[in-house]
């Protein structure tokens, strides 16, 4: 991979001032990737679907192909989440870290049939790792000419054992979908017996093979037994990963999640190491049919809808250094704090109070007990705070509803002793999103990690600041994302972090497409589109469970940007109505304009019509140009021969003076 010169000279600064202070800071990240077509409900709110599995293999095998030759794909069962039906999955592909093959007799595979004889040279093998082997014959009630084959299976530490479970010589599956390793009516089995059950079925011309939870050690005697019997590479893994005990493997994990697939990279030591893994995923996405973007309409673009999210954390829990600088952690969380850019700046088109990652200071009632928790956790000495910085942030880094997961920055994987997975030192920071491109979402990681290397040398501790309403105003508009993530790009570059901002510019012209240039005699008019903070809605029956929830998508928000000749000498109406410009905190000439785009049910104020095709006028020496918006485009369309809106003698109106941000619903 080629890296510009300009981001390797300031990765290799922040590894070295890392370095400097003894800090071994891990990143990992969780791109997300959707069709180039996508169609159906998996590919906008629910985790499953018909060809999301399909999806996520030809991902898997482009990544072996590729770059991961000596990697073994697993399908584990995932997540389960209240009011989905079913449990999500991830294929788990690992590999030695080593570069040795995990499974030798997998690199020679041969294209023969999978067969009956397969499954049974398949028992055979496991049969010889046991010396009391009990196999039952599986009974599928859906499709009684299914093979399956299973073999009640543990491991002491020493050898494996297998338990009689007292069935006779079959057992019946579940009604139930998945595979027969998770189909098994374990309530049926004596309770005084290991349930941990190996399977064997030939699904779609494949050899399925189904792990039981096991450690590294026996699980790797079973792919070497079942490898070594059945040479074909019509075999699919399937079953329960183990943690790795031994120190020896690497694993990626491609995972269902609502309309995405969600990439759980390993964890990374240097910028490098994820800039490269980021380009490895392009290449293997863009061979599978997959992308890191969604194309609404064909000269617009958007993010997939799921996350990018990275998270900081340590090698291992005894080198993390999060735990022993709690005053570096409240540096970075206080510097996020002051900078709205670093939440809205790289995010997706759902942002504020109702998103996946509100700001802390947008669901807590006041900043009192944040800056109250920082100020605590700024005074603790040496030592290991793991604990005391997971209970003292986790709950006020959370939703409005207290979720500890949906945080701007979350900690609901940092020392989270109440739930499985939740001690992993992990700070996840979700306001990210899949960009088109592995060189910007690289930049943007670099960004991150920093910003981190310079708060460990320069921390920060400036009070926590109210933006009123600035905070969904000013900061919504590209405008004044720019004007402070210009501030942070001075404060890097006076300690010597010389990031290139026309990186960054040019994700902030994606992220807000410009919808008109105008140009007249030395004036101009840019209009962009701008941030909307869409509401939550109550509850509705939605497909996805309640993962996924309604917002009130209806509203959207312009930023008008005019120079100061165009500001003195012109006026802009909207719908017949003067549209004021002024001049805005960076000193330009401009407004921001809400509308009502749709009224599609539900929605906020039903009783208020759209407001398309919207009509924008400009006047300049008592002559107008007329541009229109309508509903299907995202471009202002210059119009000839039509009738200019009647002029209104009501001007744009704000719901209260000081914003900078007027809204048409406003009679």
């Amino acid at each position: 991979m080629s890296i510009p010169d300009s981001l390797a000279a300031v990765a290799a600064k922040v590894e070295a001032t890392f370095e400097k202070h003894g800090v071994k800071l891990t990143m990992g990240g969780e791109p997300t990737y959707v069709p180039f077509e996508p169609t159906g409900a998996e590919w906008s709110i629910t985790a499953l679907g018909p060809n999301k599995l399909k999806y996520g293999y030809a991902l898997a095998d482009a990544l072996i192909a590729q770059t991961l030759p000596q990697a073994v794909a697993i399908l584990s069962p995932g997540k389960f989440y209240p009011g989905e039906v079913n449990a999500r999955w991830a294929i788990n592909l690992i590999w030695n870290r080593d570069g040795t093959p995990l499974v030798p007799a997998l690199l020679h595979r041969d294209d023969r049939a999978i067969t009956a004889e397969t499954l049974e040279r398949a028992q055979a093998s496991l049969t010889a790792l046991i010396e009391a082997p009990h196999w039952l014959r599986g009974i599928d009630p859906v499709d009684e000419t299914h093979l399956v084959a299973v073999l009640p299976l543990d491991h002491d530490g020493t050898r494996f054992l297998s338990a009689d479970w007292e069935m006779g010589d079959s057992i019946t599956l579940l009604r139930a979908e998945g595979a027969a390793g998770l189909r098994l009516p374990l309530s049926e089995v004596p309770t005084e017996v290991s349930r941990r059950a190996l399977t064997l079925e030939i699904l779609d011309d494949k050899l399925h093979v189904f792990l039981p939870p096991l450690l590294q050690g026996p699980i790797l005697a079973i792919l070497q037994t079942v490898c070594h019997a059945v040479t074909s590479r019509h075999i699919v893994w399937g079953g329960y990963v183990p943690s790795d005990e031994l120190g020896t493997w690497v694993r990626l994990a491609i995972a269902a999640d609502p309309g995405v697939l969600e990439i759980n990279l390993p964890p990374c030591l240097t910028w490098t190491e994820y800039a490269e893994w980021l380009q490895h995923l392009e290449h293997a996405a863009s061979a599978a049919g997959l992308r890191s973007f969604k194309r609404r309409e064909p000269n617009d673009e958007a993010g997939t809808g799921g996350g990018n999210h990275i998270l900081f954390g340590g090698p291992t829990l005894d080198e993390n250094p999060l735990f022993t600088h709690p005053r570096w952690v409240t540096s970075i969380l206080r510097y996020w704090q002051h900078h709205p850019s670093l939440a809205y700046l790289f995010t997706g088109i759902y942002v504020g109070p109702s998103s996946q990652a509100p700001r802390p200071d947008e669901c807590v009632s006041s900043l009192y007990d944040l800056e109250m928790a920082y100020q605590f956790l700024e005074q603790l000495g040496e030592g290991d705070h793991r604990y005391l910085l997971s209970e003292t942030l986790r709950h006020l880094h959370t939703d409005s509803s207290g979720n500890t997961h949906r945080s701007e920055a979350s900690f609901d994987k940092f020392w989270n002793v109440n739930f499985d997975g939740g001690c992993r030192g992990l700070v996840e920071f979700r306001a990210i999103e899949s960009l088109p491109h592995a060189e910007w979402m690289s930049a943007v990681a670099l960004l991150w990690r920093t910003l981190a290397a310079y708060l460990l040398e320069h921390p920060f501790t400036a009070p926590l600041v109210s933006f009123g309403h600035q905070l969904h105003d000013w900061y919504y508009l590209p405008a004044g994302l720019w004007s402070d993530f210009e501030r942070i790009l001075a404060d890097l570059h006076a300690a010597g972090f010389d990031l290139p901002a026309e990186t960054y510019r040019t994700i902030l012209d994606w992220r807000f497409p410009t919808m008109l240039e105008h140009r007249e005699a030395g004036a101009t008019l840019t209009i962009r589109r701008a941030h909307e903070g869409w509401p939550l809605l109550c509850e509705q029956p939605l497909e996805g469970g309640n993962t996924s929830r309604f917002v009130d998508t209806s509203i959207e928000r312009l930023e008008f940007i005019a120079s100061a000749k165009f500001a003195a000498h012109c006026e802009v109406r909207v719908q017949g109505r003067l549209l004021p410009l002024e001049k805005l905190p960076d000193g330009q000439y401009g407004v921001g304009l809400r509308y009502r785009r749709t009224a599609l049910y539900p929605s906020l104020h039903p009783g208020i019509p759209p407001h398309m095709p919207l009509i924008l006028g400009i006047t300049s020496e008592g002559k107008t140009v007329l541009y229109k918006l309508e509903q299907d485009q995202r471009q202002f369309v210059r119009t000839i021969g039509e009738n200019e809106p009647p002029e209104s003698p009501n001007s744009c109106r704000k719901l209260q003076p000081e914003l900078l941000t007027c809204d048409l619903r406003i009679a």
